[in-house]
């Protein structure tokens, strides 16, 4: 066939580059050799025709009758819709064969229906009758939805990846923007602060090719650094689509605004409800936050499932089932949203839904399931962001602001999100300064926060105002667990003896409230490292051991790594080094999965000492897992390695590294660790 020449029906000549897509086309081309229908699904301006068409023409010499191109975007009557595709054969060899079916019987082709959305039933009947009528027939759909016709393969197309892969600086969405770039603006490279503004560029735009095109072609008038600016309106931004381009694909807002009008009202109002969650989110989410008002509960399973099959919303991958819409697809649904009366009642059901998550997510951290409990937290992120910034920027909800900010203790401090949690708390602090339990509560877990960064005023400040407060109004946990960190913030503060004072007294305070959780036993190991300080080995030893059979019994993992810790620096100080290596082992396999970076680089700078001191020690090794360490304090806040009580270690390997070393080698090893990524330096510090 020859496909260059653009007759009726034939493949159009490509006038732009293709970028990437290459295992998409493995993909179709693998479906196609084994289905006689295969529909490429995906939202609007997501790259199904261009995609469709380069398989296609990869394809054509396995088809001896041809490939043949039937544009359907402008076709808009069902009765049409025959007409159409016979027009896309060309003209007839055999006058007594002039119907469609007629046409195609007998012959090896290749049928691409571009654009079947808006006549979805219509195309299913006809490619239905037309592959029982044709057995040498195949036909590769393109569609905002399935065609649900019988033996149809789907191959959902997602946005180009904004991510580089590995051993390569750019991702093919930049890559394609970078291409539409120069052709508007010649000598357009990737480089320098361009590179990193090119990324967030299209990460902002979810690797969206009509998007990125559309936004390349603004460089006429913007900087790339104009274009990030004025994203907050994309679709006044993303306008100016080729004169030849299809009409739906001129303007984002054009693009988007024709999956809105195949939509029916129902699901319209699902979309725009939808849009208030800022990540991907569950049945359970959906049904509590959308349904109601005009939206019945039970019908907002079908709808969701409606509103996947056309690509306005994509299921993530995993159990159980989670969805997401795109950044741009929110914003067309938010538009809408925001035009109703409904806005704040929705942002308000938000907020609460995930205030819930937020507290289910306390209740359940102490117990086998706090990796779960991490990632489910992890997961929610997004929207327990959206809920905090509705609840400070909203009249009167900013206790609920502080209830949220201090319920997520879990998260920000075993997580290894300090920095994030200290600013939410510290501006719902400033905005609810009533003497409330909420405040009280996220006094101490600021304190708390704070101490860990190593900004020890700010902690003594925190947890003071804390004390003062629980003491005034008698709340006696909020007084518990200001107590407790005031004792950690003295261990870290090298005053061991009034830390085993203060942590003395909360745990009496804890008993009395009968409290057995992550805290009390975190506690115990803080206490153990005390008395190690202390030089009173045999009560480190004990607290450390019951905070430990307490860990095993509960299921506990978090706290457990820091018991481990606190056995381990005793059996390193009672000349137990390979006793010391195992439980430092553990406790790096026990925090790991929860990613508290605190928790991890204690373990491995313990790890790093140990190295040195080996039959055969290994100094080099040892520098490398003290970069990956200094990384993951680091990345929490100012490194508290002053501390002689947590850093010890530390030191001690400092010195003997320098003293084993070369500048060089020495100065290596640490560049390198710091390098590492958090999995890669684990398995490292593991020996795997």
């Amino acid at each position: 066939m020859a496909a260059a020449s653009r007759g009726p029906g034939r493949l159009p000549a490509e006038v732009t580059g293709f970028v990437g897509r290459s295992a998409e086309l493995d993909a179709l081309a693998e479906l196609l050799g084994r289905s006689r229908l295969v529909t490429v699904t995906g939202p609007g301006g997501v790259g199904k025709s261009r995609l469709a068409l380069r398989a296609a023409s990869r394809l054509a010499v396995g088809f001896p009758d041809g490939v043949h191109l039937a544009e359907l975007g402008p076709v808009r009557d069902a009765a049409a819709l025959g007409p159409a595709v016979l027009a896309a054969l060309g003209p007839a060899d055999d006058a007594a064969r002039p119907t469609l079916a007629g046409r195609l019987a007998g012959r090896r082709l290749l049928l691409v229906l571009d654009g079947c959305e808006h006549l979805v039933d219509a195309c299913a009947e006809l490619v239905d009758a037309l592959l029982r009528a044709a057995p040498g027939l195949r036909v590769l759909a393109t569609s905002r939805q399935s065609l649900r016709a019988a033996g149809e393969h789907l191959l959902p197309l997602a946005p180009l990846p904004v991510d580089p892969p590995e051993g390569r600086a750019d991702s093919d969405a930049m890559l394609l923007f970078a291409d539409r770039a120069a052709a508007v603006r010649p000598g357009f490279r990737l480089d320098g602060a361009d590179r990193a503004e090119v990324s967030l560029l299209c990460r902002r735009l979810d690797g969206l090719p009509l998007a990125l095109e559309l936004a390349a072609g603004r460089l006429r008038a913007l900087s790339v650094e104009q274009l990030l600016a004025r994203l907050d309106d994309r679709f006044r931004l993303l306008t100016g689509g080729g004169r030849t381009s299809p009409a739906r694909h001129r303007t984002m807002r054009t693009a988007i605004g024709w999956s809105h009008e195949l939509c029916t009202m129902q699901e319209r109002l699902l979309w725009s409800r939808l849009s208030v969650f800022a990540g991907g989110f569950d049945l359970d989410a959906a049904e509590y936050v959308c349904g109601g008002e005009g939206l019945d509960l039970d019908d907002v399973l079908e709808l969701l499932d409606s509103l996947v099959d056309k690509s306005v919303l994509a299921r993530l991958d995993g159990e159980p089932a989670r969805f997401r819409m795109l950044d741009t697809l929110r914003d067309y649904g938010a538009h809408w949203l925001r035009a109703g009366h409904d806005h704040r009642r929705l942002l308000r059901r938000h907020r609460d839904w995930y205030l819930s998550v937020a507290a289910w997510g306390e209740v359940e951290w102490f117990g086998p399931g706090q990796a779960e409990t991490a990632e489910r937290t992890r997961l929610a992120h997004p929207d327990l962001r959206a809920a905090l910034e509705f609840s400070l920027t909203e009249p009167g909800e900013q206790q609920l602001a502080l209830t949220l900010a201090g319920t997520l203790w879990y998260f920000w401090a075993g997580a290894g999100r300090l920095r994030e949690g200290r600013r939410w708390l510290d501006r719902a602090l400033a905005l609810a300064p009533e003497p409330t339990d909420a405040r009280a509560k996220a006094l101490w877990v600021t304190g708390h926060l704070a101490t860990l960064q190593g900004d020890p005023a700010r902690a003594r400040t925190a947890l003071a105002e804390s004390h003062r407060q629980a003491l005034a109004t008698g709340d006696r946990r909020a007084l518990a667990h200001a107590v407790h960190r005031q004792g950690c913030a003295a261990l870290i503060g090298d005053d061991p003896a009034g830390a085993a004072a203060l942590l003395e007294q909360a745990l009496r305070h804890y008993t009395a409230l009968g409290d057995l959780d992550s805290h009390v036993l975190l506690a115990m190991a803080d206490l153990a490292l005390a008395h190690l300080v202390l030089d009173d080995r045999p009560n480190s030893a004990a607290w450390a051991q019951r905070a430990r059979e307490h860990c095993e019994q509960h299921g506990e993992q978090w706290a457990h790594g820091y018991c481990l810790y606190a056995m381990a620096r005793v059996c390193h100080r009672s000349g137990e080094p390979l006793a010391a290596r195992g439980l430092a082992r553990e406790s790096l396999r026990l925090t790991h999965p929860l990613r508290d970076p605190l928790g991890i680089a204690l373990a491995m700078d313990l790890l790093a000492l140990l190295a040195t001191e080996d039959p055969d020690p290994d100094p080099y090794e040892a520098r490398v897992l003290q970069g990956a360490a200094h990384r993951l304090r680091t990345a929490a806040g100012t490194p508290f390695t002053g501390s002689r009580t947590l850093h010890g270690p530390h030191h001690t390997c400092t010195r003997r590294t320098r003293a084993a070393l070369t500048d060089h080698q020495y100065d290596e090893a640490f560049r390198l660790g710091a390098r590492l990524d958090l999995d890669t330096a684990v398995h490292r510090a593991l020996g795997s």
